[in-house]
């Protein structure tokens, strides 16, 4: 594994980020949206990677924003795990935050799909519109060839709904890229590819 360095810009975004997968949690993130900059603080924590992350809206569409900065992420992500020979590939996780129960399920499979169930009832917590939310795993799905399945099997507050979806994310992506010391040199894969 890898540490990845990834720019995008667009004539709607720039975005600038360092990714580290094997990091200790460290993280200075700026999106320009403070309940991002929150979300992609959980996920750079409690994923144990390190993320450095500079974000510029040049339209001030959050739904651009969003999606660049998910496409890159994923994108860096995917790449600093070179050949992915010794992970584990797959991991699921159920995370409680007080009231908020959230399933999380990877594959690292080279086959790009997401499906979140997320029923949120707010259109918009803090300066964050939630609509956005599969938008953001979608495009990171999309990018870092992964399968990724979300789902809500409780809760009502939506801060806690969707802060629980970005631990449980993180935490599952961390397990899946675990070395498996069984099975250290070996792509895990009867194709001998992901």
């Amino acid at each position: 594994m890898q540490i990845i360095e990834k720019t995008r810009n667009t004539k709607e975004t720039e975005i600038s980020l360092k990714f580290n997968p094997k990091g200790c949690g460290k993280y200075n993130i700026s999106t320009g949206f403070n309940f991002l900059n929150h979300m992609l603080e959980q996920f750079t924590y409690h994923g144990n990677f390190d993320l450095e992350l500079n974000a510029k809206s040049l339209d001030g569409d959050s739904h651009h924003i969003i999606e660049d900065i998910a496409i890159t992420l994923g994108k860096a992500f995917i790449e600093s795990l070179e050949d992915k020979k010794g992970i584990k590939r797959y991991s699921s996780i159920i995370l409680p935050m007080d009231e908020a129960l959230i399933l999380c399920a990877i594959d690292i499979s080279g086959r790009a799909y997401s499906k979140v169930d997320i029923n949120l009832e707010d259109e918009k917590t803090s300066d964050f519109e939630t609509v956005l939310l599969p938008h953001f795993y979608n495009s990171f799905a999309q990018n870092a060839l992964i399968t990724l399945h979300i789902k809500k099997l409780d809760g009502f507050d939506t801060h806690h709904i969707i802060e629980c979806s970005f631990k449980a994310f993180a935490r599952a992506l961390k397990a899946a890229i675990e070395i498996d010391p069984d099975k250290q040199n070996d792509v895990p894969s009867t194709k001998g590819v992901l």
